[in-house]
């Protein structure tokens, strides 16, 4: 980055070590926090029986496979309200105070709502890597509280640069997607879903 002297001459922006320490640390701490469920999950011995709001065996991961279709409308309601915030919605005009809080509102709800669903995916199966559609599905698992994370570093800090709150909250916004697509899809579409 660079910025202009009064001479017209640029010079070169310096980072203070405080602004290199708190991106360091925005950076770290997402990925620290994936890493800790990746490896929570690969050592927990699954069980089976875990159930899910009194549901059990397939009627739990029927009940997870609507709950992840809920999470996954609500990530889409974010992405709308964000791209709204950001005024990237053709046709719409300035968002008005109250989608901000209703982005937040709506963020909270899905957070919440995962919170059950990872649970049981933890508890259940633990980290798991016997086929492509659950090693992918385990990986954006780990990815969605990393992405979290992230986003709430972002959101709180006046330090970090404006382009990392898009970045994580697109991949938060991913990460619930392949989710959904690699288990609630998969299991609502009869064991199958294209690619996987």
């Amino acid at each position: 980055m660079t910025t202009r002297t009064g001479t017209g001459h640029r010079t070169p922006r310096r980072h203070s070590p405080a602004r290199a320490a708190v991106i360091a640390l925005g950076a770290a701490l997402p990925v620290a926090v994936a890493v800790a469920i990746w490896i929570t999950g690969r050592h927990h011995s699954p069980q089976y029986t875990t159930g899910l709001f009194g549901e059990q065996g397939a009627a739990a991961v029927t009940l997870k496979a609507r709950l992840g279709s809920a999470l996954f409308a609500l990530a889409i309601v974010q992405l709308l309200l964000a791209l709204w915030i950001y005024g990237r919605l053709p046709g719409l005009t300035a968002a008005p105070r109250r989608v901000g809080a209703s982005h937040r509102v709506v963020g909270w709800a899905a957070f919440l709502l995962s919170v059950p669903i990872a649970y049981h995916c933890v508890r259940a199966y633990g980290v798991e890597t016997v086929s492509a559609r659950v090693l992918l599905h385990s990986v954006a698992g780990c990815a969605l509280y990393g992405a979290f994370v992230a986003k709430l570093l972002v959101v709180h800090s006046r330090r970090l640069p404006g382009w990392m709150l898009p970045a994580a909250g697109s991949v938060l916004f991913g990460a619930i997607g392949v989710l959904w697509y690699s288990a609630a899809l998969w299991a609502l579409n009869g064991s199958a879903v294209p690619g996987l």
